[in-house]
């Protein structure tokens, strides 16, 4: 069995599906699991529609027309005939949602984001499974809920891998080939769950791990893992071979190729990763495998844009020792903030977060209470993994101010506003 899995940018138009049915094509489809992503920018839309039903209701159904008007134009330009079952099955989807909004009076805005912004994948399968049958390929479609099983921390689900390895090998038949989708799965009550932003990737790891699957190709719209984001460095190195343990580490900084909790299940089972290009499918892009060097060997950049940094010091100027720093830590985790950089010093204690849940201002209340808090919002942590003097001085000469540097043997860390 092999794992393919398609991203947003790989489907975000008609010619997009379309050239998703060459690659199949090229590449062969037999024995074969095609998870795919919401289209194009969807899961950003979903998420606009989720902002609108807490704080702008009146806009709800209004945005909601415009993304079942994204993806009809869709089906209009793939199906010349057989499109009105494909259409009756995006009006039913986006009823079922309507429906959700109607009657739900959940406060909960993580638990409301899993229902609605799941919808990304849904339709995105559906449109894809149905074209890919009027093309001739025999394949099924699998709802991933049935087989992904989670725990019910919205937004980044922890996955129940025992029930989960049970739930894929009762689903998935020995010779067939399915299309399902990446990021979404359910809890034990039925609830869709979704396991973190682009975790596609690390849906595709789990079912190759469960499978003891051949390989796992991600298809993206760059040759293959980078040695830079393209969008924020305009001269980028592809890097050909990567060992498990230092994708690992690139994903764990922030590299955008390769979500952070892909690698683990696939270095388990010694399960090879390509990462390549849905626009040249032949060429060989990156492989990701066990104990190699990385290829070729160069400094790797990675952005984190939009951080929070936090510098705390004592309100009596004493020292900032172990019960402090777990003080510190029980507060990061309960208002949810992911940390990716820290340091200290005798008397203050700086950490660099994530405020994905957006509960910064209440972490920020009780820290005020035993700390003095200063805050930096919008601020950009670079990373630079193998790194020499030339890339030390790309990053400080960038024209931002460094705000905190942290360098180990391998690694260097700015913090730039």
């Amino acid at each position: 069995m092999r794992i393919f899995k398609f991203g947003g940018a790989s489907v975000k138009d008609a010619d997009g599906v379309k050239n998703l049915y060459k690659v199949l094509s090229q590449t062969g489809y037999k024995d074969t699991i095609i998870l795919v992503s919401a289209m194009g920018k969807m899961t950003n839309s979903f998420e606009e529609l989720v902002n609108f039903y807490f704080n702008d209701n009146s806009k709800t159904l209004i945005h909601l027309k415009s993304i079942k008007n994204f993806h009809q134009n869709i089906i209009n330009s793939l199906f010349d005939k057989n499109k009105e079952s494909v259409t009756l099955s995006l009006k039913n989807n986006l009823y079922e949602l309507e429906k959700f909004f109607n009657e739900s009076n959940s406060k909960n805005y993580s638990f409301v984001y899993d229902q609605v912004v799941s919808y990304g994948e849904i339709l995105s399968t559906t449109i894809i499974f149905s074209y890919l049958k009027i093309k001739g390929l025999d394949i099924s479609f699998l709802d991933a809920r049935k087989c992904i099983k989670t725990d019910n921390y919205y937004r980044d689900s922890n996955l129940d891998w025992d029930l989960t390895v049970k739930k894929i090998k009762k689903q998935i038949k020995k010779g067939r080939s399915y299309v399902t989708q990446g990021f979404i799965g359910s809890d034990n009550k039925g609830n869709t769950t979704t396991l973190g932003r682009e975790g596609s990737d690390y849906s595709a790891s789990i079912f190759a791990y469960s499978l003891d699957a051949k390989d796992v190709t991600i298809w993206k719209d760059v040759p293959g893992v980078l040695n830079a984001d393209p969008r924020f460095f305009s001269d980028t190195t592809l890097l050909t071979n990567i060992s498990y343990s230092e994708a690992i580490e690139l994903a764990f900084y922030g590299a955008s190729v390769i979500h952070p909790k892909t690698l683990q299940p696939l270095q388990r089972k010694d399960i090879p990763l390509y990462v390549k290009s849905f626009l040249n499918p032949n060429m060989n892009g990156t492989t990701v495998s066990r104990e190699i060097k990385i290829k070729p060997m160069i400094p790797c950049f990675i952005i984190k844009p939009n951080q929070t940094l936090l510098k705390l010091s004592s309100l009596d100027f004493s020292f900032i020792v172990e019960k402090n720093i777990s003080e510190i830590f029980e507060l990061l985790h309960k208002f949810q903030m992911k940390v990716d950089m820290i340091q200290n010093s005798a008397i203050s204690f700086s950490v660099c977060v994530n405020n994905k849940y957006g509960r910064l201002r209440d972490l920020v209340k009780q820290l005020n209470t035993k700390f003095k808090v200063e805050v930096n919002e919008n601020v950009d942590l670079h990373t630079v993994r193998h790194f020499d003097q030339k890339a030390i001085d790309k990053i400080k000469n960038n024209g931002k101010k460094i705000l905190l540097e942290q360098r180990t043997n391998q690694v260097v860390q700015f913090v730039t506003i």
